[in-house]
């Protein structure tokens, strides 16, 4: 039997609520938040058939013209008028994945259907950056995701939400002192840590070494990988499924190619004199290793998704607790209790 939607405008008003009470900062950036609010709630609460929950997709409000999709994207895709039917009756054609409404703030006006799957969380930053909409969706895994340019990833999966920032949030204090080239690289590992891995539950350590000064100490576990890399699109899927399998840091030089797995991170005396245990075993083991090896560039990822950028023993960039906003922190680096400002690495 089906489940038919029943919406209301308080239930509207508390969803509302919520998002700003959770401040993912959503409902500001946003330019038709009762637009958003009301697709978030069908992808919250989709219709039920035979027990079945269906999978959602709208791109809310896009402001970049049509014509400009496909450059940034890479998709084919084909726009089907829907002004004349009901909104409920267009969303059973969107799955999230390969077909989307166009949501605006008087309706749904279209369906969009793209020539492959783009359903990922990387694949949908990069349609919230080409569209210039606020993205949501319903995963078929059942995770909710709202996407857009001024907020980055808020998603809810099923017990609350988590909120990751924009990479530049995190880019421009991690990236002090390189050039662009390794800046730009180092964007590409942020990007696949928090929207690849994060997303998917991955933990592990990525050590970025731009400098390729002598290495400090670590135990190489495993046989050398096969040079995967960072910017080439067809090598993520493999390193992605490596890295989800084994323990221990990926070590990359500076162009970005994978050189040792399953690294073990080795502190050094001082760093363990000196630096403060952070979190767990992997944390307290980047932190130290950062603190011996100070021109690398360590990304942490936890297995509950949230990321934490670490340099020169400094804690430089961190998810949010919760949700809320990235703030810069003060953190205790030294065990005598002396306190350092990331702010200003």
């Amino acid at each position: 039997m089906d489940s038919p939607r029943v919406l209301t405008a308080g239930r509207l008003r508390r969803l509302t609520e919520e998002l700003l009470d959770e401040r993912l900062g959503v409902i500001e950036s946003t330019s038709s938040p009762e637009a958003m609010v009301d697709e978030l709630d069908y992808a919250l609460r989709p219709p039920r058939h035979e027990l079945r929950v269906p999978s959602y997709g709208s791109l809310v409000q896009p402001t970049r013209p049509v014509a400009e999709w496909n450059e940034p994207t890479g998709l084919e895709f084909f726009i089907s008028e829907a002004s004349e039917r009901a909104d409920d009756d267009v969303r059973r054609y969107a799955d999230g994945v390969s077909s989307w409404t166009i949501r605006t703030i008087d309706g749904i006006k279209a369906l969009v259907v793209f020539d492959r799957p783009a359903g990922s969380e990387r694949d949908l930053v990069i349609l919230a950056e080409a569209t210039g909409a606020t993205i949501v969706q319903r995963h078929p895994s059942g995770l909710v995701r709202l996407v857009g340019d001024a907020f980055g990833v808020a998603r809810w999966d099923g017990v609350g939400w988590h909120r990751e920032p924009p990479i530049g949030a995190w880019l421009k204090r991690a990236s002090c002192g390189l050039d662009s080239d390794d800046t730009l690289t180092l964007d590409r590992f942020l990007r696949f840590a928090v929207h690849d891995l994060g997303a998917r539950g991955v933990g592990t350590i990525i050590v970025y070494r731009p400098a390729d000064p002598e290495s400090p100490a670590f135990e190489q576990r495993l046989r050398t990988p096969p040079p995967l890399r960072i910017d080439r699109p067809s090598d993520l899927g493999p390193l992605r499924h490596v890295l989800s399998q084994i323990d221990g840091a990926a070590v990359f030089d500076r162009s970005g190619t994978l050189r040792q797995l399953g690294v073990l991170l080795v502190a050094s005396p001082a760093s363990e004199s000196e630096v403060n245990p952070f979190r767990g075993t992997r944390h307290t083991s980047a932190r130290r290793y950062s603190f011996d090896d100070p021109t690398a560039i360590l990304v942490v990822v936890s297995e509950q998704g949230p990321v934490t950028v670490l340099r020169a023993g400094q804690i430089i960039g961190r998810s949010p607790v919760g949700a809320g906003l990235v703030e810069p922190e003060r953190v205790p680096i030294a065990a005598k209790g002396a306190f350092h400002d990331a702010e200003h690495l």
